[in-house]
């Protein structure tokens, strides 16, 4: 790779702010760069993968990525970016979390490779067992009130009325002893995060003076916004989890393939593994053929691919292409569910389907498609019905248990874009 680690992060608009030696460090040896993850919840989320990819680019140039899984500070809670408290959690459910988290890191990091192996850490390990006394002796002296509370995130929670508890105004502490551990077991020398982390991670490096006197560094990258002015990494439907149970690989994909034209080339740089010429095409693509959302498309592409697998992404672009005219054939129940979950629905009894079957033109009445049996056979005979997007040829069909997918479900549509969804119950 040509350039350097901190090159490729400037041209991708990720470099948001940086101490002065970082360039020089990136660009010399092989360094030791640390980010921090909270373990809050059993996933990680699209608003974790700036850091997550960043740190996987740093180890492409030869550096070695740390990640840490906060079990111990996640016990504490980050005020940065909150205006409430956060609600603690029990060390067992944090574990539990750590799990399920460490297994979607390998999808960003390498802990194979032999010559700067990705590392993962629980600050757990460490925390945990500090002496409380000897802590505010060795490391708490090193801190003063006055520029703790000018911190950003300290200084918004002071301004309103519930202020900041004690155990959350102690996390810079934690987080800058984070930094200091990492540094004397594991020769970390930067460590990099979202903006919103900028005062933690100074403080953290002014411990290492003070108690090591040597240099350390500090990289942020910048918060993503949305040009629309909505929150990125939210749709109506919560937040975009990288974990498919919690966000299936098709939602996955369509919030990728929703990405305003504005924010496009931005999401690429920032999220891809694409390459300078490569975005410039897909660039040029945006600005001469819109309408075709090239651009858009393979974003969801690579973003679906690194997260969930090549097959997951098959799956989506299938699903997709359903609202279209595309084949049903093949899907599962979850995935026509998760597919068809804004159109209107109904249910029906499984018994309907048995025997010789329910005639087409009732299913058309009793599910609101048509007002009448008699409208119906009319829409069949004039070729505008489809069941499980397939043309309805005959007005006398009937529909058998044979028809319904996955024994859950058939699929309605009348003309292009008129969908209903038939929930069979049994």
């Amino acid at each position: 790779m040509t350039g350097s680690a901190f090159d490729e992060l400037r041209w991708r608009g990720l470099v948001y702010d940086a101490t002065e030696n970082v360039p020089e460090m990136l660009a010399g040896g092989q360094v030791s760069i640390y980010t921090g993850f909270d373990a809050t919840a059993d996933s990680l989320h699209v608003g974790h993968m700036v850091p997550l990819i960043a740190l996987g680019r740093l180890q492409r140039y030869g550096h070695v990525p740390i990640a840490v899984a906060g079990g111990g500070t996640s016990m504490i809670g980050d005020p940065s970016g909150r205006t409430s408290e956060r609600q603690l959690l029990s060390r067992e459910t944090i574990e539990s979390n750590i799990e399920s988290i460490k297994r979607q890191l390998a999808h960003f990091l390498d802990f194979e490779t032999k010559t700067n192996t990705a590392l993962l850490v629980n600050n757990a390990d460490w925390l945990l067992s500090l002496n409380l006394v000897d802590f505010l002796r060795d490391t708490g002296k090193h801190f003063t009130v006055n520029a703790m509370i000018s911190k950003d995130s300290v200084r918004m929670r002071l301004d309103r009325e519930d202020g900041i508890s004690f155990t959350e105004f102690s996390y810079m502490l934690l987080q800058s002893y984070d930094y200091l551990h990492l540094h004397d077991h594991f020769n970390c020398t930067l460590q990099a995060g979202g903006s919103d982390q900028w005062g933690n991670i100074t403080a953290g490096v002014e411990l290492i003076r003070r108690v090591r006197g040597k240099p350390a560094g500090a990289l942020v990258y910048p918060l993503i916004t949305k040009t629309d002015g909505t929150k990125f990494g939210k749709t109506e439907g919560g937040a975009v989890w990288l974990s498919s149970q919690r966000t299936s690989p098709y939602r996955f994909y369509q919030f990728w393939l929703n990405t305003d034209d504005r924010d496009v080339v931005s999401y690429l740089k920032f999220f891809t593994w694409l390459g300078e010429n490569e975005v410039r095409e897909l660039e040029d693509a945006v600005a001469q053929r819109p309408e075709q959302r090239e651009a858009q498309r393979r974003l969801a592409s690579e973003m679906t691919r690194m997260v969930h697998d090549e097959t997951a992404l098959r799956k989506a672009e299938q699903a997709s292409q359903v609202l279209f005219g595309g084949e049903v054939a093949g899907l599962s129940a979850a995935e026509v569910a998760d597919i068809f979950a804004d159109v209107p629905s109904g249910e029906i009894s499984a018994e309907r389907f048995q025997g010789e079957g329910l005639p087409v033109a009732d299913l058309l009445m009793e599910c609101g498609v048509v007002p009448s049996k008699g409208e119906g056979r009319r829409a069949v005979e004039a070729g505008g019905i489809y069941l499980n997007n397939r043309r309805v040829g005959d007005a006398g069909a009937k529909i058998t248990q044979a028809d319904v997918i996955d024994g859950q479900f058939l699929v309605l549509r009348r003309g292009r874009k008129n969908y209903w969804l038939v929930r069979v119950r049994p």
